[in-house]
């Protein structure tokens, strides 16, 4: 059985379905053949047995057969065509035309002679072998006038040919309607495997052309509201998912290639100006010198800060960020302003913790809500003031710079995107970026605003979680 299915599953879909339905109808076809053969053989033994019960031979000739039996009168021709007519008596003895086939006696017959039983229906061979339907009744008959008159039985006969010979007919065409049912089947599986199939061969020369060309323009037309059409739509959101992402990418790489081309030229310059002097022997001036070097530390670090941005954007879990925990949002915001405290120690940063805790993973958060404080570090000016406020699961950090642009504010957390105004200043364009992934992860949202009086204000929101019960003491 293994072998037949290995074989069946190796066909290709269409003829498999093809198959499929040649099966199934011929399934259905031979079940409704065989149930018409039976419904229609039982019909005609039906009928065949009502004849012999509504047949009765006339007592005349059953008298002259009786006699004729005898050997006291000659027998005259049947009027009875079709059947063969026999007497029964008591003792099992048959009397019978000389022109018929002799049938057997039988007890039920015996019982209807000595009217234990009305009547006795069956089915036997004659003796020249014929199949015969049977029915007998008892009569009385006599051997002649003035003779007493006898209990016998009448078996009346027909041949089972009349009804088996409709029948063999009838298997014949059964079949044959059968066989051209299938093969009509077959044809029409065939058909509606190529129709119905069209639109997935079209799906799979898509897929084939993406494959081989990498071409994701390809769309595949949707007609109806069916499962081809669904599957249709799906690669159709698929591929334009794959371009935009594709796009993306691409342009990714285009803005970090610019990003990264403008440090790496000018660390390259500086380190050629150190070159050129140790070669020359043509010493810099200490001063040129000193500034030379701290270039070259900005640069890198700078270069390290990009990289470090970028490879945040590419971390395989960016999409899926693992499992969340519930963590205090107060603490990771004290946290982040002792390092910005120590970044701006010239400013002044105040702070309103209330706490709050949230469900986030620990260390992106941190590093987001580093980021905004960052921002508002570099854009503040020399003895700013920074205020933090975190109540309610609302977290803003305002600062007092030179703000933002209203027609600059839609494009903040674009990657690689920076305002005309902050391209001097050191960064990457990716910080605000990688904040609002943080915090969108994080089932929250973040805004950001001109302040009131001047500056700019961010605003993180994060929905809250269960406090967390507290830690054991230790010892």
């Amino acid at each position: 059985m293994t072998g037949p299915l290995r074989r069946i599953r190796a066909l290709p879909l269409r003829s498999r379905l093809a198959l499929l339905v040649a099966t199934a109808v011929a399934v259905a076809v031979a079940a409704v053949a065989v149930a018409c053969w039976f419904v229609t053989k039982a019909q005609l033994e039906h009928q065949q047995d009502t004849s012999l019960r509504a047949a009765t031979v006339d007592i005349d000739y059953l008298n002259e057969l009786y006699q004729y039996c005898s050997n006291t009168r000659k027998l005259p021709p049947s009027p009875y065509t079709g059947l063969t007519v026999q007497l029964i008596d008591a003792q099992g003895t048959v009397c019978i035309a000389p022109d018929a086939a002799e049938l057997p006696v039988t007890d039920a017959d015996l019982a209807v002679v000595d009217h234990k039983q009305p009547g006795a229906l069956h089915t036997e061979s004659d003796a020249d072998g014929v199949k015969m339907r049977v029915f007998t009744y008892s009569v009385t008959a006599s051997r002649g006038p003035g003779q007493p008159r006898t209990d016998l039985g009448v078996s009346i006969a027909r041949p089972m040919s009349e009804i088996d010979k409709p029948l063999t007919t009838l298997a014949w065409v059964l079949l044959l309607v059968s066989g051209i049912g299938v093969i009509g089947a077959g044809a029409a599986g065939l058909w509606v495997a190529r129709s119905g199939l069209r639109p997935v061969d079209e799906l799979t020369e898509a897929v084939e052309h993406v494959a081989r060309t990498e071409d994701l323009t390809v769309r595949i037309p949707v007609e109806g509201e069916d499962e081809i059409a669904r599957l249709s739509r799906s690669f159709n959101s698929m591929t334009a998912s794959l371009a935009t992402s594709r796009d993306r990418q691409a342009q990714l790489i285009a803005d970090a290639g610019h990003e990264l081309r403008t440090p790496l030229t000018s660390l390259r310059t500086n380190v050629e100006l150190l070159a050129r002097s140790d070669e020359t022997g043509r010493a810099i001036p200490p001063d040129d010198r000193r500034a030379l070097m701290t270039s070259v530390k900005a640069q890198m670090t700078e270069l390290a800060s990009l990289i470090g941005d970028l490879q945040e954007l590419a971390r395989p879990d960016a999409a899926d960020p693992g499992p969340l925990q519930v963590i205090a949002l107060h603490d990771i915001a004290r946290t982040a302003l002792d390092r910005a405290r120590l970044r701006g120690p010239e400013l002044t940063i105040t702070a309103e913790l209330a706490p709050w805790y949230v469900r986030a993973e620990p260390a992106a958060l941190e590093r987001a809500v580093v980021n905004v404080l960052d921002n508002a570090v570099k854009f503040s000016p020399h003895g700013g003031t920074i205020d933090v406020v975190l109540h309610r699961g609302e977290l803003s950090v305002r600062d007092h710079g030179p703000g933002i642009p209203a027609d600059e504010l839609p494009h903040v957390f674009e990657r690689f995107w920076r305002s005309p105004s902050a391209r001097q200043l050191p960064g990457s364009g990716l910080g605000l970026s990688i904040v609002a992934r943080t915090v969108q992860q994080a089932g929250g949202e973040i805004d950001l605003r001109p302040a009131t009086g001047g500056g700019t204000e961010a605003v993180i929101r994060l929905p809250g979680a269960p406090q967390p019960p507290p830690e054991p003491p230790q010892g």
